[in-house]
């Protein structure tokens, strides 16, 4: 549940150099470093609870999964703590809607809708150490894939719960196995249609519903249409046990399915 402070924030792991994909993960791990959980207010128990609802759990085996076995090996941006520490996928102001919610790039509130964090609690340490390294960090890794290829895509992986928790904004919507997250401006339809049918075999694809958007670092967003961008997010009963247990077969086939997506992707 906890590492030490040294734990490095996130991983760029290299692809082929004329890979224009980078496989984002940004909520796959666990691990809180110690004086971070100094600053939550669950007790050991209750963290553990709050981390199986939280974490995306296994995607960094998913998309892991994915590199290997595709033709043309994509790069891979790895968050290596938990999204308690900071979000780095949300927005750091007031365009965050998850404000809301208590969870804009410091949560305050839990899935459930609790207290995570002390009333007055002062963000910006964390936004400083954890979140503005971390979006600078894929920045460059954006950066130099357009040096190199002239292009950026960014595939974010994620998954959600089967059944909608407190803190969903949108969680009454349909709950597909696979939801694509777009933007008007970063998903351009060649690439949403090559991700409906790399994933058609799962049992149904749905757009935007129930998480909708995708991360693109605030350099390029709405600015550069070199970058595309797509979220995946997978139902977790597709490949683990819910809440936060262990891993399941399915992981094997979807790492597969996002291989193909981003075979399709670096042909095109």
């Amino acid at each position: 549940m906890s590492s030490t402070a040294a734990t490095p924030s996130f991983r760029l792991l290299a692809g082929a150099p004329d890979s224009p994909v980078l496989l984002h993960v940004p909520h796959s791990s666990r691990a809180v470093p110690a004086h971070v959980r100094d600053g939550i207010v669950l007790d050991d128990d209750e963290l553990a609870r709050e981390l199986d609802h939280i974490t995306d759990g296994h995607t960094e085996d998913i998309a892991a999964v994915a590199a290997a076995a595709a033709r043309s090996t994509p790069w891979r941006f790895v968050n290596r703590l938990s999204r308690l520490v900071v979000d780095p996928e949300r927005f750091p102001d007031e365009r965050e809607e998850m404000l809301s919610a208590g969870m804009g790039a410091v949560y305050t509130r839990t899935t459930h809708r609790a207290p995570l964090r002390p009333a007055g609690f002062d963000p910006e340490p964390l936004i400083e150490r954890y979140f503005t390294p971390y979006a600078a960090a894929m920045t460059d890794a954006v950066a130099e894939r357009l040096a190199t290829t002239g292009r950026a895509v960014i595939v974010d992986v994620h998954s959600y719960p089967t059944q909608a928790l407190p803190y969903e904004l949108h969680g009454a919507g349909p709950r597909p196995p696979v939801c694509l997250g777009t933007d008007a401006f970063h998903t351009p339809p060649a690439l949403l249609a090559v991700a409906r049918e790399a994933f058609a075999g799962f049992g149904g694809v749905g757009t935007d519903s129930p998480f909708a958007g995708t991360y693109v670092p605030l350099a390029y967003y709405g600015r550069d249409p070199r970058v595309s961008a797509l979220m995946v997010e997978i139902r977790r009963d597709q490949y683990m046990t819910e809440p936060g247990g262990p891993v399941g077969p399915g992981a094997k086939a979807l790492g597969e399915a996002v291989a193909s997506l981003v075979d399709a992707v670096a042909a095109g």
